[in-house]
C-alpha cells in the first residue's frame, strides 16, 4: 500500500518551532487546481491505461478534492493489479505561469515483477485443495495477464488451467477470459470418476442492476466407476461425451461479506443451454440462488436463502449424470450425507433434474462473549432450519401443479443448533448438531453431530 504525502502550498499554515504544532487549522476548501500529474516508475504498463484511472484529478475544485480524488486514483491504480506499490505527492505549482492556486500531483509506483509464483490453500464444498500456480501479470502493458494453477484436493480432486484475462479498452469491469483446463475428481456417493478437458471462454461485463458473465464451455468428458459395485445406472453411462455449451450468469450482491454477512443480499441467476453449438449433450437448465440478511439486536443476524433449478433434455435419451443436480450435505441441506437427498440406485446418488431448497438461520455472538473484541469474534451461534427437494418431473405434462405437488409432498426438513468459525476472509467452518424430520427410505440421513467446511452454504 502506497502514502498519500500533501506539501502544504504557499501562505499554508505554519510550523511553531518552539511548541512543535502548526499555528493554525488548515482550511480544505480553498480554491485549488491541479494542473498536472506526474507518473514515476512506469515501465512496459502503457500511457493510456494509467491515465484513465487518474484523470478525474483534474476535476478538483478545492484542496479537499484534490485530497479526495487523489486517494481515489490511488485506489484505482492498486485495483489494476500490476502494482506492488503506490504512493501520492502533491505539492504546489512552481512554474512562472502557473495558476497561483495550482497543484501538481505525483504518483510513485513499482510495478510488479514479469513472472511471480505462489502456493496457497483453499477450501471449499468440504474439501481442502493445495492451489500452486505462476502468474505473468501485465504482460503486454495492458494489464494482461497470464497463470497457470495446479491443483490437488484432499478428496483425490487434481487438476490444472492456464488462464488468459484480458480487460476490454480501459474499463477493468469489462473482461474477456479464456482458459484451458483438465481437471479430476471422485464423486464416492454417486461411485463414479469423472475426468474433464475443455477450454472455456467468457466475457463479464457490469450492468445497471448487477454483473454479467455470458460463457462457452467445450468439455471432452469421460467418466469411470469407482468399484465394481456401482449401479447399472452409473455403469451404462461410463464412457465418454462431448459438452458444448452456452451459459448466462447474472449477479447482484450487495452483502457486507460472503463469509458471514450481516446484511444486504444476493440475487444469482444461471442459464445454459447444451447442444445448440455441437457436442452430443443436450439439454436447458436454469437455476437460481436468492439470500437475504438482516443485522438485528444484540449483534444477532438473521439470514434467509432460497435455491432451485429445472432441466430437461432435448433427446429422448436422459440428462447425464455428471449435469444432474444434487442435493444434501453440511453445507446443502444439513443432517443429511453428501448427495444423500434425491433418487438413489442399488445405494448410489443419482441426481435429480429439478430441485428446491431453503434455509433460515439466526447467528448470534457466543453466550457471555468470551474473547469479545479479539478471538471470540471469530465464533458464532447457529441456530438453523433448512429443507429441501430433489426429484425427476416430466415436463412433458404441462400441468405446474401437479409439478408443485409432487415436491411439496416429498419435501424433507430438519433443523439443529452449532457453532460457526471464521476462517479468515476465505472459508468458514461449522459444527452443528441436527435433528432431520422428514426423509425417505432411500435418503441418507446424518442424525447427530455433523462437520462443514466450505465458502457457500444454504
Amino acid at each position: 500500500m502506497g502514502t498519500v504525502y500533501a506539501k502544504e502550498r504557499r501562505g499554508g499554515p505554519q510550523m511553531d518551532e518552539e511548541e512543535g504544532t502548526l499555528s493554525r487549522t488548515f482550511s480544505g476548501n480553498i480554491k485549488a487546481k491541479v494542473q498536472r500529474i506526474h507518473i514515476d516508475g512506469l515501465a512496459r504498463t502503457k500511457d493510456d491505461i494509467v491515465i484513465a484511472q487518474v484523470q478525474d484529478v483534474f476535476q478538483a475544485g478545492t484542496f479537499k478534492e484534490v485530497i479526495e480524488k487523489s486517494g481515489n486514483a490511488k485506489l484505482k491504480l492498486e485495483r489494476l493489479g500490476i502494482f506492488t506499490g503506490v504512493g501520492v505527492f502533491i505539492d504546489t505549482s512552481k512554474g512562472e505561469q502557473d495558476d497561483p492556486d495550482g497543484f501538481d500531483i505525483t504518483f510513485n509506483v513499482k510495478e510488479s515483477r514479469r513472472i511471480t509464483g505462489s502456493t496457497h490453500a483453499q477450501v471449499g464444498n468440504n474439501e481442502g485443495n493445495l492451489i500452486v500456480g505462476v502468474r505473468m501479470p501485465n504482460i503486454f502493458g495492458r494489464v494482461e495477464t497470464l497463470a497457470t494453477e495446479y491443483t490437488h484436493g484432499s478428496k483425490h480432486t487434481t487438476g490444472y488451467n492456464v488462464t488468459f484475462t484480458k480487460p476490454f479498452s480501459k474499463n477493468l469491469d469489462k473482461r474477456f477470459i479464456v482458459s484451458g483446463f483438465k481437471s479430476s475428481a471422485e464423486y464416492l456417493p454417486s461411485s463414479y470418476r469423472d475426468t474433464e478437458r475443455g477450454v472455456v471462454t467468457d466475457c463479464t461485463f457490469g450492468g445497471i442492476l448487477g454483473k454479467h458473465s455470458v460463457r462457452w464451455e467445450g468439455v471432452w468428458r469421460e467418466l469411470a466407476c469407482m468399484t465394481r459395485t456401482a449401479s447399472f445406472d452409473v455403469r451404462e453411462q461410463c464412457g465418454h461425451s462431448l459438452k458444448s455449451s452456452v451459459k448466462h450468469i447474472f449477479t447482484r450482491d450487495t452483502r457486507n461479506e460472503t463469509i458471514l454477512p450481516v446484511k444486504g443480499y444476493l440475487v444469482k441467476l444461471t442459464q445454459e443451454a447444451a447442444g445448440y453449438t455441437g457436442g452430443d449433450v443436450n439439454f436447458l437448465k436454469s437455476e437460481a440462488e436468492l439470500q437475504l440478511n438482516k443485522s438485528l439486536f444484540w449483534d444477532w443476524v438473521l439470514s434467509a436463502s432460497l435455491q432451485g433449478g429445472l432441466m430437461k433434455s432435448m433427446k429422448e435419451s436422459p440428462t447425464l449424470i455428471q449435469d444432474r443436480f444434487f442435493l444434501g450435505g453440511p453445507t446443502s441441506v444439513r443432517g443429511f450425507n453428501l448427495r444423500g437427498l434425491g433418487p438413489y440406485s442399488q445405494g448410489d446418488s443419482l441426481g435429480g433434474e429439478a430441485y428446491c431448497a431453503f434455509g433460515i438461520h439466526l447467528y448470534t455472538p457466543l453466550p457471555f462473549r468470551p474473547g469479545r473484541g479479539g478471538f471470540g469474534d471469530l465464533f458464532r451461534t447457529h441456530f438453523f432450519i433448512n429443507a429441501g427437494n430433489l426429484s425427476n418431473l416430466n415436463l412433458a405434462e404441462n400441468n405446474m401443479q401437479d409439478h408443485f405437488n409432487q415436491l411439496r409432498e416429498t419435501l424433507r426438513w430438519s433443523y439443529g443448533a452449532g457453532i460457526v468459525l471464521r476462517l479468515g476472509r476465505f472459508a468458514r467452518f461449522e459444527i452443528n448438531y441436527c435433528i432431520p424430520q422428514t426423509a425417505l427410505a432411500t435418503d441418507s440421513v446424518n442424525a447427530g453431530i455433523q462437520f462443514g467446511v466450505g465458502v457457500n452454504f444454504l
